[in-house]
């Protein structure tokens, strides 16, 4: 995703459109039941997310904070609206829920689109079919009315899953990709660009405030920024090139001795990942200095020696991103610590770092599609 330079954007203004993330603990029946929610969460990190304010336009749009694994919020799709939970996703640029049409044992436990209960809706016969780090789908290109909180994109592009892999158990129902409108698989124009063409928001930016340690309070926002979650200057990094929200980083770093990236890489900002990956050995070559011992798919640290780790910092556009310790480990539901660094399965001709939740918790990011730029600032 991308951000701004200087837009003369003011919090509180009538063009900024923002969306309350919340983060959500998922209840179960059963103990057993949430067991495996839990396994599932730990075991697979997810790789790719209405109130408002009194006399102004600005509007909220809760996202969901679920196990730390990924970022949630409500949209509607069709008249009358239907409601789903999708993940906000900077490194796609689709929207697609699950559809009666869905054959798949995954969709039964998500919520499905119902066509023929909407009057605006409108079928293409068309397909296609996306990968993602933790599962994969296929589907057919619709048109119908979509609505993210006062938002509204009528006749937008959008996919219906015919078929779903990989995505059981995980609590949400589709994808919302915020990327660039290259990245489309379906072909179509995305939401947002649609909004941006269509005069529904001032400024072509959005932005992500996501919780730390509590259910609710994350926010996207749509048109501005809000200052009240940062502190400080927003920090402007071009982007590699326009298309994509990746852009170059200089280093990572600990105790100020380069531990990866040395002579510069690129970093992918992305909030549909859990996340931050990168290439093998360098991602072992952290979990080695951090003292990480492997047990199933993660790596674990002692949750008494947490406290004594070192910052590992993520420099960009000469400016210093500490992630400490208490941020890149977390506690399990057994209450063992494990850490949020992996190994990016995808080969890359260079290398390559994803920037997911667990970098994002500490840093506000905007989106800045008019100046292809991402901002960052100190989260609150």
């Amino acid at each position: 995703m991308k951000w701004l330079v200087f837009l003369g954007l003011v919090a509180f203004s009538e063009c900024i459109v923002k969306i309350p993330l919340t983060r959500v603990k998922i209840m179960r029946k059963t103990h057993s039941e949430t067991n495996m929610l839990n396994n599932f969460l730990k075991e697979h990190a997810y790789r790719l997310n209405l109130t408002s304010s009194p006399g102004s336009n600005i509007t909220t749009h809760p996202l969901k904070n679920i196990e730390d694994m990924l970022y949630v919020g409500n949209i509607t799709i069709g008249t009358p609206p239907q409601e789903f939970q999708v993940v906000f996703d900077t490194a796609s640029s689709d929207l697609w829920v699950p559809s009666v049409f869905c054959t798949s044992p995954t969709c039964v436990s998500h919520v499905m689109f119902r066509h023929l209960e909407s009057s605006t809706f409108r079928l293409i016969r068309k397909t296609f079919s996306i990968e993602y780090g933790s599962g994969r789908m296929k589907g057919v290109v619709a048109h119908d009315t979509v609505r993210i909180g006062d938002l509204i994109s009528t006749d937008q592009q959008f996919g219906l899953s015919v078929a779903e892999y990989g995505f059981k158990r995980i609590p949400f129902d589709g994808v919302l990709g915020l990327n660039y409108p290259n990245l489309s698989f379906t072909g179509g124009i995305p939401i947002f660009d649609n909004l941006k063409n269509h005069g529904a928001i001032s400024e072509p930016v959005f932005a992500f405030y996501l919780s730390k340690n509590k259910t609710e309070g994350s926010v996207v926002m749509f048109g501005g920024v809000d200052h009240r979650y940062y502190q400080g200057a927003l920090n402007w990094i071009p982007l590699i090139q326009a298309g994509d929200w990746r852009v170059h980083m200089d280093r990572i770093s600990m105790k100020r001795q380069d531990i990866a990236c040395s002579g510069g890489c690129e970093a992918l900002v992305d909030t549909g990942t859990s996340l931050i990956l990168g290439p093998r050995r360098l991602v072992n070559n952290i979990l080695s200095l951090i003292g990480a011992t492997p047990r199933g798919s993660k790596h674990y640290v002692s949750c008494f020696a947490v406290h004594s780790l070192p910052s590992i910092v993520f420099t960009i556009n000469g400016i210093n991103y500490p992630v400490p310790a208490q941020a890149y480990t977390i506690k399990d539901y057994s209450d063992d610590c494990y850490t949020t660094f992996k190994e990016n399965t995808e080969s890359t001709s260079t290398e390559t770092w994803i920037l997911g939740d667990v970098f994002l918790r500490q840093f506000f990011s905007v989106y800045d599609r008019g100046n292809d730029r991402i901002g960052l600032a100190q989260a609150v």
